[in-house]
């Protein structure tokens, strides 16, 4: 599934990014961040396997939700000056289209 494979990259992404923070931030952004990242893929796969439509939506939008929690935590991230911007401006357009890609498959599959 092609929004899988995108979500899948952009945790590559950010792992990458995540591993520029302080060792204080271990334990408290750098694990949101990465927890926010793995939660997206994630809830596709288990939606996909649910063999529920209704179900599917339901993870859809979950994984939705981290998507949104994951761009805040990459600018919390800028602003308090843990990453460059351009460092963390592609990630937030993969984002960006991931959230686009995932409303289409969602009005699809409502469709359905």
């Amino acid at each position: 599934m092609l929004i899988w494979q995108k979500a899948m990259q952009i945790t590559k992404e950010v792992y990458l990014l995540v591993k520029k923070l302080p060792k204080e931030e271990t334990y408290a952004l750098s694990d949101q961040i990465r927890r926010s990242a793995v939660s997206i893929p994630s809830n596709i796969a288990e939606g996909q396997e649910r063999n529920s439509t209704t179900e599917f939506i339901r993870f859809l939008h979950i994984a939705q939700g981290s998507r949104a929690e994951l761009e805040t935590q990459l600018n919390i991230g800028c602003l308090i000056g843990y990453f460059d911007q351009n460092d963390v401006d592609p990630i937030i357009d993969n984002l960006t289209e991931l959230g686009k890609m995932t409303n289409s498959l969602i009005n699809t599959v409502k469709e359905k």
